[in-house]
């Protein structure tokens, strides 16, 4: 008997009846994609303020000086979203809470790419317009610059490190590094901020004369930084003294997949749910100084968590041969991947490589709550069905496997034809998708051709790179 099955025999009757479509209280998307939003604006907007309240209108009367200011609102405005770049990934509750992991990736991605291209601008135009203040060529003005004003070189090379890390970042470099080496090079950020932050207090014209100014900056900088150090460091090491966790066993799944199993106590205060995901980090060489975002493959019980992983990389693949007793400190709960997001106690989970560990973790959930379950479950071969024991004899839900390439099938097995043969009331369940992105797209397709709301289709990108 799989431990699906164990958990929901006696709870729940493998013949529930779909039941008609029903709301279920759920916290609005919308609603926390608005808060965060809002909260950018607002900064934006005061440090606009800030800029507007302390710049003379005498500056803006030559072209030199306009241009000089307008490259100090560039550089305050990119201090400020350095900071919210930062915390959008910093593990903060509130933020994760209101729009997911996943869409903090993305949007600390987006901000990356604002954030440098305003360092940019303001080096610019500080140089321009200080040469046309000055009367005198670029280049002759850089050197000026860098000779006159205070902190300049530690400025410039903090600069330096802001274009490493944004190149590193793009997707053509990002293909072609490895996750341990760009994790590195983004770690070099943080010297990059403190070399800048030198000479934000020390030469701009809004912080020189203004003790009050520094002392707000300063704490928005050290606010920043306690908010990362508690929630990236002070926090997990305290879950980790508490839990003490230890790989268990490591068992094969079948073509590169292994499940690590994570033993320690008091491991359900977690409050972990299907279908979420946690930052891993083995204390063991090679793994020390990384921490990977793995999803939870079963509800977490008292004594055990676990993983299933996929080789895709260095650090999955040698996650294979981890030891037993090799302690582990983990970081999460994250991710909105969850039942709660269900709109309808009917629901469709798509899973696909390394996605059948979520979607089996979530199908349990989904199950103890009473929900008529299906789980298709898409490989190009019958041995990369990981799992498949576990949710073929599982009651509660239907269990559908879906082998082979589609050049051998003759067709596709997520095609909108083929998913209204096999759950002809898709039209009236949730679908949950998690896999490749090209599985994920298909499927999102498919399901909106098929008539299902885009509110009930519901998906997540696993990735904090």
């Amino acid at each position: 008997m799989s431990i699906l099955t164990e958990r929901s025999a006696g709870q729940v009757s493998s013949d529930v009846a779909p039941s008609v479509r029903r709301r279920t209280r759920r916290q609005s998307p919308h609603r926390g994609h608005l808060a965060v939003r809002g909260v950018t604006v607002a900064g934006v907007l005061a440090v606009l303020v800030f800029w507007w309240v302390g710049t003379p209108p005498a500056v803006g009367a030559t072209p030199g000086g306009a241009l000089t200011s307008t490259g100090e609102l560039a550089g305050l405005v990119a201090a400020y979203l350095v900071c919210l770049q930062l915390l959008l990934v910093g593990r903060v509750p509130w933020f994760e809470r209101a729009v997911g992991m996943d869409r903090l990736v993305a949007w600390h991605r987006s901000l990356g790419t604002t954030v440098l291209l305003l360092v940019l601008t303001h080096v610019a135009l500080m140089v321009v317009g200080g040469a046309m203040l000055d009367q005198q060529a670029l280049w002759p003005e850089v050197l000026s610059l860098l000779a006159t004003q205070p902190e300049m070189l530690s400025a410039l090379v903090g600069t330096a490190i802001f274009l490493v890390v944004g190149m590193s970042s793009a997707r053509l470099a990002r293909q072609r590094l490895s996750y341990e080496v760009w994790f590195v090079l983004h770690l070099s950020v943080y010297v990059g901020i403190y070399l800048t932050f030198g000479h934000q207090v020390a030469a701009g014209t809004h912080f020189v004369g203004s003790p009050v100014a520094r002392a707000v900056w300063t704490a928005m900088y050290v606010a920043t930084a306690a908010a990362l150090v508690t929630w990236r460091v002070v926090l997990p090491l305290l879950a980790h003294r508490s839990m003490m966790l230890t790989v268990d066993q490591v068992v094969p799944e079948g073509s590169g997949m292994v499940s690590v199993w994570l033993r320690g106590r008091h491991v359900d205060r977690l409050a972990a749910r299907g279908g979420q995901f946690v930052l891993v980090r083995f204390l063991a060489r090679g793994h020390l100084w990384t921490a990977h975002p793995y999803s939870l493959s079963m509800v977490p019980t008292d004594e055990h968590l676990r993983i299933t992983v996929a080789a895709l990389g260095d650090h999955s693949t040698s996650t294979a041969a981890m030891r037993p007793g090799t302690r582990v400190v983990v970081e999460g709960p994250f991710g909105l991947f969850t039942a709660d997001q269900a709109l309808s106690d009917r629901t469709l989970l798509v899973a696909g490589g390394a996605g059948i560990g979520p979607v089996r973790a979530l199908a349990e959930d989904l199950v103890l709550r009473g929900h008529d379950v299906v789980v298709l479950h898409r490989s190009h071969t019958p041995e990369g069905l990981a799992l498949s024991r576990e949710l073929g004899g599982a009651q509660g839900l239907r269990y559908v496997p879906l082998p082979g390439r589609r050049r051998e099938l003759g067709h596709d097995p997520l095609s909108p034809a083929v998913l209204q043969q096999i759950v002809p009331d898709i039209a009236h369940r949730d679908v949950f998708v998690c896999g490749p992105e090209g599985l994920v797209s298909t499927v999102v397709r498919s399901a909106r051709a098929l008539g299902v709301p885009r509110a009930s289709i519901h998906h997540e990108e696993l990735s904090l790179s």
